[in-house]
Parts: C-alpha cells; structure tokens; sequence
C-alpha cells in the first residue's frame, strides 16, 4: 500500500558538488525521504549561472534554470549551496520573505551576517537550517543549538578545516616540507588553486564564529575571532613538537573566560601544540573533530568527515528533512538565540602557555639573560631545551615552554626576547591547547 502524503517542492541553489550530489540524492532515495520527512519531496528545479557547465553528476537537463527568483517563490524548501556572500544573501532573504524555509552550508554568509538572516526567519516564522556550514558531515550544530541547550558550555575546541589537518597530518607522519604536501592536497582536490581561505584560518575563523554564536548565545562578528594560519608551521617544528609529546594542529578555541571581572568569550584560530593523548592528536587526514567541553555533559568529542561532496551532502539533507517535517507539523521556525550577549574579548585576555623556540648566541651568559626577559615579562619558565645549531657552533637553538600567563604578557615578552642583542630570531612561538 502507497502512503500518500503532502507534496513540497524543494528548490536547489547551485549544482557544485555538494548541490549535484544533493540532487541526485534527492532523486535517489525520494521515497525514502518521504517516509523519513512525512512529506514527499519534489526537486521543483536548480538554479545555475550557466546551464552547459560540466556537472560532477548526470541529472536531468530539465531540471536546470537560470531563473532563480521564480524558483525560489515556487518553493516550499530552498536549499542555497552557493556560496560566497552575494547573490547568495539576496536569494536567502527572498526565500525567506516568501515563507520557504531556508538550508545552507554557506559558512562564509553566516558568519558576516548570520544575524540578519536569522532575524528575518525569526519575523516570517521561518527557519533556517544549516548543519553542512561549519564541518561537513559533522552533526555538531544541532547538539549545541538544541541537545546542549539545557546545559553550559564552557569550551570548544575543534579542528574544524580538512586541508590543514591533511597538511599538518602528512608533515607529522612523513617528515615533508609545507610546500610539498600542499601542492599534493592541491593536486587531490583537498585544497584549491588559491589556498589562501584554508591555510589563513580563514575557513576556521569562519566556522568558529558559528560555534561560539551557537555555544555562547552571543552574536559573534568575523572579525572578533582572531586567526593565524599554518604557512609559518616548517618540518623542525613538528619534529620539536614531537620530542616535546606534543602534535601541531590548527584548532578553532571558543571558551568562556574571565576578562575585566566579567564573563566574557574568545574566539581564535591558530596552529597550537596539542598533547598527543588528547584525542584531537588523533585525527588524521582530512577528517574533522569539534571536542565540546559542558558543565554537567562533561567532554563530547564529534569525528567524522569534514568536507566532500556527497559527505557534506548528507548534512544537507538531514536539514531537508528536518524544514519538511517543520511544514507538516506547522508552528513557527526554529530561532537563534543570541540574547546571553556576552562580550568577545581580544586574545590578550587569554590564559595559556607558549612554546618559543629561539636562535641565539652561542655564548655565556645567553641562557641567563633570555631568563631574565622572560621574568622580567612576568613569565617562568617550564623546561628548557638547548642544541648546538651551525657547523661553526656559533648559535645555539633554545626551546622554551613556560607556564601559564595572560596571551598578552606572553607576546610582549616574546617581543622583547626578539629585540634583544643576544637572540639572532625568534624562530617559532606556539600556544599550547588541550592539557
């Protein structure tokens, strides 16, 4: 016996590869969908820029418009996979306008104006659903928006970017320069041609700033979340890291912190030294992992793959199914809630440990002067390594680990051992994160 239920029409934005794999998923397993959503799902069209590009897979030519705005109005479900800022925003913003509910993975738009877009849901009684925007076939936005909701996060940390992770992993295991495993990830397609937004932090930053608004109930711009990327990270700094116990990773850090006598949150990007016990030091590859820290939850960790199309497609449509059964139930949408509203403090607010590997006269009395900047920044030190660096034994390498100190005592006095006549450069400063 066939069940018969209420027919939606879905509206795809975009035939990428996420949007190819969400369409032939769609057309594939429909009728399983149905019975999952209560609800049949027509894939009412796709909206593309040009309908003779190449498609990563085979749909029907039919189903291809240039009209955007006319599917979008027709549509009970719009489904925006884009990317970028505009027309992306418009085309969410009408859709919503229209009474459709709204699914993206479009981290770039949510995290520069995530707010307005869940503001204008939140007047229509719409919703906007985006599980695929921060990593891939993760399910992590739900557990924070809806199954944490009760209880208090204090921390997030997560290595939230394939391409760095793949880098940094290969570095690690095989011993390669940066360069060589880049132009391999680009070769692969796990990086672009212009990796510029993965290996910046620039896609973790993204992603972050999603997290701790969803984490924190705080609207947290882009360009409060700080970032540094993983180009200066070289193949004697993960062999030091190594014989430290330790793996570089480039983790988003979102957590609650004390600053000023307030509750306050920060939100950063950086490569750091991770122990290698912590289960973060074992994900490997492309794979991503968000370590969710809550006070009565305890630690959660979520691991799976981070990026790829049909991976990220699979998010995709689990949203889908969700908005559907949202329009049968009836009710309003699924809002935000932003109204903790805490302050985002800069870094120097942070409390943490540094790992500084400097270059320095191979002399008497260095050692114990580099000790006395560095008491004089208010830092102490924790262990000390020192190796004979040159052929003609003129300098010397010292690997410092310190105790804990305020991001900003540590910097300045980082900035200090570079001015000083005893130090030829400071070769690397890592934070340490995890212990």
């Amino acid at each position: 016996m066939t069940t018969e239920y209420r027919r939606l029409r879905v509206a795809l934005l975009g035939a990428g590869a996420v949007g190819s794999q969400v369409a032939a998923l769609l057309l594939r397993h429909g009728d399983e969908l149905a019975d999952r959503a209560g609800a049949s799902l027509e894939l009412a069209g796709i909206a593309v820029r040009n309908l003779d590009a190449p498609r990563d897979t085979d749909l029907p030519k039919e189903l291809f418009t240039t009209d955007a705005e006319s599917l979008i109005l027709g549509s009970d479900i719009v489904i925006e996979l884009i990317g970028g800022i505009e027309p992306a925003r418009t085309s969410i913003l009408q859709a919503i306008g229209s009474g459709a509910d709204v699914v993206t993975a479009n981290k770039a738009l949510l995290a520069t104006h995530g707010p307005e877009l869940f503001e204008a849901a939140d007047r229509v009684g719409a919703s906007v659903y985006y599980e695929a925007a921060a990593a891939g076939a993760i399910p992590i936005i739900r557990p924070l928006r809806d199954s944490l909701a009760g209880d208090r996060v204090v921390r997030i940390m997560g290595i939230v970017n394939g391409t760095t992770n793949y880098i940094l992993d290969r570095m690690e295991t095989e011993g390669a320069d940066f360069g060589d495993v880049l132009a391999d990830a680009q070769r692969l397609g796990y990086a672009e041609a212009d990796p510029t937004a993965d290996v910046e932090g620039f896609d973790a930053a993204q992603k972050a700033a999603i997290l701790a608004s969803l984490a924190f109930h705080t609207a947290v711009p882009l360009d409060a979340v700080y970032r540094e990327g993983i180009t200066s990270v070289t193949a004697s700094m993960i062999e030091e890291a190594r014989a430290a116990g330790f793996v570089i990773k480039l983790l988003a850090v979102c957590e609650r912190i004390e600053a000023n006598g307030t509750e306050s949150i920060s939100v950063r990007v950086y490569p750091a030294l991770i122990p290698q016990s912590h289960p973060l030091a074992a994900v490997h590859g492309a794979n991503n992992a968000v370590f969710v820290e809550a006070e009565a939850a305890g630690s959660l960790m979520f691991y799976g793959a981070g990026a790829g199309g049909v991976q990220t497609a699979s998010a995709v449509l689990g949203d889908v199914v969700s908005a559907a059964r949202r329009h049968i139930a009836g009710g309003v949408g699924v809002g935000e809630s932003t109204r903790a509203n805490l302050p985002v403090v800069p870094i120097g607010h942070v409390t943490t440990r540094y790992q500084v590997t400097l270059e320095v006269s191979d002399a008497p009395g260095v050692l114990a002067t580099v000790a006395g900047i560095l008491s004089d920044g208010g830092v102490s030190v924790a262990t000390v390594v020192q190796t004979v660096e040159g052929e003609d034994e003129t300098t010397a390498r010292l690997v410092i680990g310190t105790h804990r100190a305020t991001d900003q005592a540590l910097s300045e006095t980082v900035a200090a051992l570079a001015e000083s006549s005893v130090v030829e450069r400071v070769v690397s400063v890592l934070r340490v994160e995890g212990e």
